[in-house]
């Protein structure tokens, strides 16, 4: 009897706590390290959600295992809302079905906040391959079945997947170079080295405009309003199907009580709908999300399209 009554006075202790969300700092893991695309959106998410939480918002980067250290520690974090994570394709829908040692199950172990912004990817050639378009980037590969190879920023990473689906579109076959990140990847498209390369439209967006990699198409369904100058691939029927993006969204621990959900989605909410947030995510290549979308729905649906592709390629992360 006793510890049922200890029990009741916890769980009244924890939802009046949920009720007066928050009451002290919040952390926000960003599983990367400082200085990429999830890095920028976290830093501008934290920034925003302190001013609507009235609460200082410390950002804590901790990179390593393509996101999945990061991840780890928001799925083992108590349950109060004070442990948040600004997450991405990576480590939340890609990794899992690749990595047999990541031992947290997406949606199992996290609750489901809000999408933030997306962003397509661009499929880039070297100045020294030759190739302007993607008409020449099919006739070329489809000449030399397997001689030409491109990079992404590592086996597994959106890159990678938005790479091989372009091969499976195009029914062409080149050779995959992981890359330990995006810098040594320009380094080599920059350097003639490499052929071909899969960048965040962000990251690619500057040597592109600089005229020193030649962008032959984005990876969405549609131009971006972003970059309304570059073609998506899908215009050229051989990648019609081809439609993949990168995104960055809030999650937190599994079991987030109602009423701290409820106040981190009205604060991401507002933020959405905020003039200046937009402009500075968008000057960052980014398009930001719908306010009030299903986030568990939207994770389902970009976990079963990254399956297609994992099994069609017979990528494994060893």
């Amino acid at each position: 009897c006793l510890g049922l009554l200890a029990l009741a006075a916890s769980m009244a202790a924890g939802a009046q706590a949920a009720a007066h969300y928050p009451t002290k700092a919040i952390s926000l893991v960003i599983a990367y390290p400082p200085g990429g695309s999830t890095d920028a959106v976290g830093r501008m998410v934290g920034t925003e959600l302190a001013q609507r939480l009235k609460q200082p918002v410390v950002i804590e980067n901790l990179g390593g295992a393509g996101g999945a250290i990061g991840a780890q520690k928001v799925a083992r974090a108590p349950a109060d809302g004070y442990t948040l994570l600004l997450s991405a394709n990576n480590e939340m829908a890609i990794a899992p079905l690749i990595n047999k040692a990541i031992k947290y199950r997406v949606f199992k172990d996290f609750t489901p906040i809000s999408l933030v912004a997306t962003q397509p990817m661009v499929l880039v050639a070297s100045q020294s391959s030759g190739v302007k378009n993607t008409q020449e980037f099919l006739s070329l590969l489809r000449q030399n079945p397997g001689k030409y190879s491109y990079g992404s920023s590592g086996v597994g990473t959106a890159l990678h997947i938005a790479g091989e689906m372009v091969q499976q579109a195009g029914n062409v076959a080149m050779t995959h170079v992981p890359y330990k990140g995006v810098a040594p990847l320009t380094n080599d498209l920059l350097g003639g080295s490499l052929d071909f390369g899969v960048f965040v439209l962000s990251s690619g967006l500057p040597h592109i405009r600089a005229g020193k990699v030649v962008a032959l198409g984005t990876t969405e369904a549609k131009r971006s309003s972003v970059t309304p100058d570059i073609p998506a691939l899908a215009e050229t029927s051989a990648f019609a199907r081809v439609d993949i993006n990168s995104w960055f969204a809030l999650m937190g621990p599994a079991k987030l009580p109602p009423q701290v959900q409820k106040a981190l989605r009205a604060a991401i909410d507002d933020m959405l709908q905020s003039p200046s947030f937009r402009a500075k995510l968008e000057a960052s290549g980014n398009v930001v999300a719908a306010p009030g979308q299903d986030m568990g729905a939207f994770l389902k649906a970009q976990v079963s399209k990254y399956q297609q592709i994992v099994e069609t390629a017979k990528i494994e992360d060893r």
